[in-house]
Order: C-alpha cells, then structure tokens, then sequence
C-alpha cells in the first residue's frame, strides 16, 4: 500500500473506520481495565434472557467499536487480496458482527461470574442462630433472629409457632419461611 493519496475510495473508507475504531476501541479497553465504566449502552438493547440478572446486550458501545476496528482491518486486507468492493464490504460485515457476537458473548458470560450477593431468603430454612429481638408466642408478635445466610451474618424478622415467647439470646432453628422476608423459627432444646 503506498500513501493515502493513491488509494482508492473505498480503500481510504476502510483505513479510516479501521483506525478511529482501534484507536476508540483501545482507549476503552484501557479504560476498562483501569476500572473506568466506559460503556455507554446505546438505547437500542437486544436482550435474550437468562435465569436472572442483565441479559445478553448485543448493541453497546463497546460492541459497535468492535464491529468498526473488525470490519476496516478486514475490509483493509479483502481489498489487499484482490476482492470486489462488493465481496469485501460482505466479509468485512461478517467479520465485524462475528466480533460484536463474540464481545456480547463473553461480556454475557463475564457478568455471570459476578456473584449476585442478594439473599435468596429460602436459603436459611435449617439455619441455625439466636433471637436478636423477642418474638411473641403463637405468631403474635415479629421478632428478630440473627443467623448466617449465604456466608454472612443477617438480622431477619421472625415468628413462631412455640405456646411461649422466644427471648433474646435463645438459640433458634429455622423452620420455613412464612411470607416476604419473615421466617418461621423454633426453639432449640437443649
């Protein structure tokens, strides 16, 4: 390839969206690595969706930059191969959504190996803990149990079935969970 001024049109077309898309493409990478969030989503969200949490954003920033800095490098050496403009416009567009698959792919499967941290409040049925707060005999009064959930200590609303009420600092065991966020308790014999 000589200079700019000897390429054709469609040539110059490549080079440019080659360049502005690596150049683009890399300042956020370094940005993400940095640990800046630079991805601006666009409005326009393909979502395919999963069990729970972001489902699969094919159209982000991120992705349209990787379609440009693909699709001029591949269009660059399409026309360097001798191809039409026609074939090359084709397989550089291939190429460029191949890589916009790729990033929402791995972006997709990258956020589901974030762990969540929510509580899944089912998750403490056969926990043991204390009371926090006393809870009223026969389900008349909500108290507060502290046990570990899903590796940490939480204080959780609580009634039971017990004929008497439970005091502070009774050990308890977790029977079920009653309704939202209220669990079903009973005392530990000891």
């Amino acid at each position: 390839m000589g200079s700019f001024s000897n390429m054709t049109t469609m040539e110059l077309a490549f080079w440019i969206i080659a360049i502005i898309g690596s150049v683009v493409f890399i300042l956020l990478f370094i940005l993400s690595l940095a640990g800046a969030d630079a991805d601006a989503d666009m409005d326009v969200d393909m979502e395919v969706e999963a069990d729970t949490g972001i489902g699969l954003q094919f159209f982000t920033f991120k992705n349209v930059m990787a379609f440009f800095t693909l699709f001029g490098w591949t269009g660059i050496v399409c026309l360097d191969n001798g191809l039409s403009n026609t074939a090359s416009i084709l397989i550089a567009s291939v190429a460029g959504l191949l890589m916009m698959t790729l990033m929402a792919f791995l972006f997709f499967w990258m956020s589901k190996l974030a762990e969540d941290g929510s509580l899944k409040i089912i998750n403490a049925v056969g926990a043991v803990g204390e009371v926090y707060l006393s809870i009223g005999s026969n389900r008349s009064k909500i108290g507060k149990i502290s046990i570990d959930v899903q590796g940490s200590r939480r204080e959780l609303s609580a009634l039971t079935d017990e004929d008497i009420t439970l005091k502070q600092g009774d050990v308890i065991k977790v029977l079920g969970v009653v309704s939202g966020e209220i669990l079903l308790v009973e005392k530990l014999k000891n």
